[in-house]
């Protein structure tokens, strides 16, 4: 499996890990901890000697309690972090965590390799539209409403049957919008019960009728520190097991705040495979 990252070619045979850099004041774990240019680059910097492949970036809180943020907030937050991002490390492959096709145009404009966005087009019609016409992978997260309503909208009939469903139309309506490069995000968090958390991740291989990359985003989420009676900030532990079970299963990107530890997990896994 490969993707096209600005003209270059990058091989999934081998997992990759994306670090989360927040440039939120409210997300649920980093919110509000880099305020400064400086801060931001030397977040970028330990990430990316720590192994990491790709960078996320997010300016949009998608936790329930998050407040309301404008376009306009939202693309003044992002662009200034690209700028500064590509202008220290300019061969960083950005990701920009967004639903809202403006946002995702003036990022790509400004630098951004890839788009990533929690709806799969469902909170904006002109999403996949404007992502094939910009010609960058695409991640399509599995989500039911919207980060204020998803966690009373989980019931199923059953679990993996309709999030493959749900895939499987968006893939059908991304590949109408010439989106060439797609990865699978089945939404870790979003609109799931904490046992629906853990189903979904025992059955993760049965995504493989796709064919298509898989992301695994579950860093200090709460299906860990809530099963484990903690907190976000006591979940690293939790979050490289279930990083290390994902990759067993196939999963190809790792969404993670610890780049470090899923690194360590990736090598370790790599030498069992000899």
């Amino acid at each position: 499996m490969t993707i096209n990252c600005k003209g270059e070619i990058i091989d999934l045979s081998s997992p990759k890990i994306m670090g989360i850099l927040n440039v939120t004041p409210n997300s649920f774990f980093d919110g509000g901890k880099y305020k400064t240019d400086s801060a931001f680059l030397k977040q970028a910097e330990k990430m990316i000697k720590e192994g990491a492949d790709f960078i996320d970036i997010g300016a949009y809180s998608s936790k329930p309690s998050a407040d309301y943020l404008s376009e306009y907030e939202e693309i003044s937050r992002l662009i200034p972090v690209i700028d500064l991002l590509l202008r220290e490390f300019p061969k960083l492959y950005l990701s920009i965590d967004t639903f809202r096709a403006k946002v995702a145009k003036e990022s790509v404009v400004a630098g951004a390799a890839i788009i990533n966005d929690i709806a799969a087009g469902f909170l904006d019609e002109q999403m996949m539209k404007v992502v094939g016409e910009l010609r960058v992978p695409y991640i399509m997260m599995h989500m039911r409403g919207n980060p204020q309503t998803m966690q009373s909208l989980t019931s199923y009939e059953d679990l993996v049957k309709d999030i493959r469903s749900y895939f499987a139309e968006r893939i059908a309506k991304a590949r109408e919008c010439k989106i060439n490069d797609i990865i699978l995000d089945p939404g870790f968090g979003f609109a799931k019960t904490l046992p629906q958390n853990y189903e979904l991740m025992a059955k993760l291989e049965l995504f493989d009728v796709f064919e298509l990359p898989i992301l695994v985003g579950i860093s200090r989420k709460s299906m860990i520190y809530k099963l484990l009676e903690s907190s976000p900030s006591e979940a690293l532990n939790g979050t490289t097991v279930l990083n290390t079970i994902a990759l067993q299963k196939g999963a190809k990107i790792l969404r993670v705040h610890d780049v470090k530890e899923a690194v360590e997990s990736r090598e370790i896994l790599k030498q069992l495979a000899i």
